[in-house]
């Protein structure tokens, strides 16, 4: 009997690549939709016979833009993974969405078909901020597709980003109080990253120095009325997003599709696993441990002390800095301080 897998779907398709984008996804404008609905119901066949047909827990369709999938082929993907697997009566189905894709009669046929949680892509609530990021949609759009969810009683989250070249503290401040007049129960607040192979990347922007970008972090506690779950997540303890949790707690999940990633756990053996059969390798003990804890460390709820991420813990470096890392109730768990420098205290945490 193999252990529960989260499954986590990825849809590579977008209508154009915005300007910070190092995903893996294609601007397509009219993408061979069944031949991707039958690629992924293939993998689906192949990981249910892999995994004696586990229980589901959640299933995540993320991208790329998944809200651009017709209903048709959703419901095909639907339909595979229960006649596949034992799907979780509570199951938590996400579908990561843009504005100006979905339709509300169009969200009403994703509902219908299983989908009881929606991840927006609102990322600004400024019109030329959207502008100067490459999306393609408006804030208007943004905020009417919330509402629409909202008033469909569907748990809702939304995607901003900060710490763009005019960005300061007040910046920050001002979107927090926006986010609270939306009323959402969970928000996504990613520093704007500059990677080297995206538009951005190949622009001589003038980001906001390291202590603006460290200010703007802190300020976000202070004027979002929401609690920290993760590093840049924050939400009430029932709308957190519990496929996340469950990845970063170091449970197991499948990644279906190209561009996917999962940590697959078969007869009490980690494999590192890819979708479109890309990879799938045996994780050694001490491997899976340091993931766990990079992952577990990032949240508010640390990282369970259990023997396997016990013995990879520096203890004595834990000892020597109660400012960065506390331990209580057999987890250890990162202070606000410690949130700030994470990367850095990776490299002393691990033994």
């Amino acid at each position: 009997m193999n252990w529960p897998h989260n499954i986590y779907i990825h849809i590579p398709f977008c209508m154009s690549k915005c300007k910070y984008c190092a995903f893996y996804s294609n601007a397509v404008l009219n993408p061979d939709w069944q031949k991707y609905g039958d690629g992924i119901c293939n993998e689906l066949q192949f990981w249910s016979e892999k995994l004696n047909s586990c229980s589901v827990p959640t299933i995540f369709f993320g991208g790329g833009t998944p809200s651009l999938m017709p209903i048709s082929v959703f419901e095909q993907i639907m339909t595979c993974i229960h006649k596949n697997f034992k799907v979780d009566k509570d199951c938590e189905i996400t579908l990561e969405s843009n504005p100006g894709t979905l339709t509300a009669e169009k969200l009403k046929d994703f509902v219908s078909n299983g989908v009881n949680r929606l991840s927006v892509g609102v990322q600004s609530l400024k019109d030329e901020e959207l502008e100067f990021l490459g999306r393609k949609h408006n804030a208007k759009q943004a905020t009417d597709l919330l509402n629409i969810a909202q008033n469909m009683n569907l748990r809702v989250s939304g995607d901003f980003i900060y710490g763009l070249p005019n960005h300061n503290v007040q910046s920050v401040i001002d979107l927090c109080k926006n986010i609270n007049a939306l009323g959402l129960k969970h928000a996504s607040l990613y520093e704007l990253t500059v990677e080297k192979d995206t538009p951005f990347g190949k622009m001589n922007l003038q980001m906001p120095d390291n202590d603006t970008m460290a200010q703007m972090y802190m300020a976000i506690p202070s004027f979002l009325s929401l609690p920290r779950d993760e590093v840049s997540n924050y939400a009430t303890k029932e709308q957190q997003c519990r496929h996340n949790t469950n990845v970063w707690a170091g449970d197991a999940y499948v990644g279906i599709g190209r561009g996917s990633a999962g940590r697959v756990h078969i007869n009490d053996v980690w494999y590192e696993q890819r979708g479109a059969n890309e990879k799938f390798e045996k994780l050694d003990n001490k491997t899976r441990a340091i993931e766990k804890i990079i992952t577990g460390i990032r949240t508010n709820s640390g990282v369970m002390l259990s023997d396997d991420t016990a013995q990879q813990i520096n203890n004595d470096w834990v000892k020597m800095h109660p400012e960065l890392v506390v331990q209580s109730d057999g987890y250890l768990r990162a202070t606000d301080k410690g949130m700030l420098i994470l990367d850095d205290i990776m490299l002393d945490l691990i033994k």
